[in-house]
C-alpha cells in the first residue's frame, strides 16, 4: 500500500467519493461542505459503532444504497444512525433491520398496511396498549425501531437464530416463507 495505513488509504478513498461529481461514478453524488459537516457530526455523534473508523465505512456505504429511497443525505444519515443504535441495543445486525424496513415499507415512516400496523418496521398498534404505552407513536422513527427491533429479536430468540422462521412469524405469516425469502434476498443483495 505504498506505505499508507489503511485507515489514511480509506480516508483518501472516502474523501474521493465524497467530493467527485456524480458523473466520475454512477452511486458517487457530489456532495456538499454542509452535508460534509453533518457526516462529521453523525459520525462522533452515533455511539454505537465501536469507533469512528467503523461509523465512516457503514453510513457511507449504507447511504448510498439508502439513496434510492431517501433524497436527502441529512435524513439519511439521521435514519441510518437510529437503526444502528436499535439494532445494536437488542443485537440485531443493522443490515439486516435495514432490510426489514425495505421490505415492509419502503423507508416511508408514513406507511400504515392494510391491517393498521404502522411506521418504517410495520409495528401493529395493539403493543402499545399490551405495554402499557398507548399514548406512544409508532410514526416516530426511534419508536417505531425500539418496537420493531425489540419484537424481531424476540422472535429470532424464539426460533434460535433461524432467520426465516423468525421473519415469519415477525410478518405473522410462519409457516409460509413469501416474505421471509423476500427479505432475505434483499439482505444479501442490498445490505450486508
Amino acid at each position: 500500500m505504498n506505505g499508507l495505513s489503511g485507515a489514511t488509504l480509506f480516508r483518501a478513498i472516502l474523501w474521493l467519493a465524497l467530493t467527485l461529481p456524480a458523473t466520475v461514478h454512477s452511486a458517487v453524488r457530489e456532495i456538499d461542505d454542509e452535508l460534509r459537516a453533518k457526516l462529521k457530526a453523525t459520525i462522533s455523534q452515533a455511539t454505537s459503532f465501536s469507533d469512528r473508523y467503523e461509523a465512516e465505512v457503514w453510513l457511507v456505504q449504507k447511504s448510498t444504497v439508502l439513496a434510492r429511497f431517501i433524497d436527502s443525505p441529512q435524513e439519511r444519515l439521521r435514519i441510518l444512525k437510529e437503526v444502528h443504535k436499535a439494532a445494536k441495543q437488542v443485537g440485531l445486525p443493522p443490515e439486516f433491520v435495514l432490510s426489514v424496513i425495505h421490505i415492509e415499507s419502503a423507508f416511508d415512516p408514513y406507511a400504515v398496511s392494510r391491517v393498521g400496523a404502522q411506521g418504517m418496521m410495520q409495528v401493529m398498534p395493539f403493543w402499545k396498549k399490551e405495554i402499557g404505552r398507548e399514548s406512544d407513536n409508532l410514526i416516530k422513527l426511534e419508536t417505531n425501531l425500539q418496537y420493531g427491533c425489540t419484537i424481531l429479536k424476540y422472535y429470532l430468540d424464539k426460533e434460535n437464530g433461524h432467520w426465516a422462521d423468525a421473519l415469519a412469524r415477525y410478518n405473522g405469516s410462519y409457516g409460509r416463507y413469501t416474505y421471509s425469502h423476500k427479505v432475505i434476498n434483499v439482505w444479501t443483495k442490498y445490505w450486508r
